[in-house]
């Protein structure tokens, strides 16, 4: 895996982790430890899962191509391994993981990609200004 693949999947990690986490401490829960690690790891094995049938590492910060799909798995697999070791899937739960998730494994995506599109746009606009100059100077 590539160093941009592991820095993605460890912010995945790290964004996974920290949406556990605000959920237990808005429930006046212990955000951290043993009740951290039951909360978040039916999300981080869906987020693992999410990863490889996504293929993340060939794109790790597409939104769409990788991001619109380890959300997915994320949530749907997360609930269901949630529903199965006995923990809570009332829906404003699913409602809340949902759109939590999806502003935090979609919303980083989408914060990247405009940052590199507007790299993009200002190296080109730089490009076109030495390249009117350079051939200003020519003639």
């Amino acid at each position: 895996m590539t160093r941009s693949a592991l820095t993605a999947f460890g912010l995945d990690v790290v964004l996974v982790v920290a949406f556990a986490a605000i959920g237990r401490a808005s429930h006046d829960s212990a955000a951290f430890g043993i009740g951290l690690a039951t909360t978040a790891w039916p999300f981080l094995a869906a987020l693992a899962a999410g990863w490889l049938v996504t293929l993340g590492w060939r794109r790790p910060a597409a939104p769409v191509r990788t991001g619109l799909g380890v959300w997915a798995i994320t949530v749907a697999g997360g609930m269901l391994l949630r529903a199965v070791s006995g923990q809570g899937t009332a829906l404003p739960f699913i409602i809340v993981a949902t759109l939590t998730l999806l502003l935090f494994l979609v919303g980083w995506r989408l914060v990247a990609a405009a940052v590199v599109r507007g790299r993009r746009r200002q190296a080109a606009s730089a490009g076109a200004g030495a390249h009117s100059r350079t051939r200003s100077r020519s003639r």
